[in-house]
């Protein structure tokens, strides 16, 4: 079961990956960002798919989806690419909460 929620985590990384290398491919047109989109998306779905052998379903995606969007937003303003705003910091602040919080009632 463990092993089910470091790979959950590892494969919620990846989603950030690939969701920002989709984003740099434009429309899948550049080679470098469209290659490092389909491996990521295969290795995140993958792991995915591996810890739904152990965890619900919905706890699964709710935090690979949020561990996912919280990487992304916070690489693109890391990077400079999206805004950082306060508002923007408490939103991620709640979905990281909900990621815990479905943690500790699985």
């Amino acid at each position: 079961m463990i092993m089910s929620w470091l790979v959950l985590i590892v494969s919620g990384v990846f989603e950030a990956v690939w969701a920002t290398a989709l984003g740099r491919s434009e429309g899948l047109h550049r080679l470098g960002p469209t290659a490092v989109f389909f491996v990521a998306l295969l290795i995140s779905m993958g792991g995915l798919a591996y810890a739904m052998r152990d965890l619900p379903t919905g706890t699964a995606y709710a935090i690979w989806v949020g561990i996912g969007a919280t990487g992304t937003v916070l690489y693109g303003m890391a990077t400079g690419a999206e805004a950082a705003s306060l508002a923007k910091v408490v939103c991620i602040i709640a979905i990281i909460g909900g990621v815990i919080g479905l943690k500790l009632v699985a």
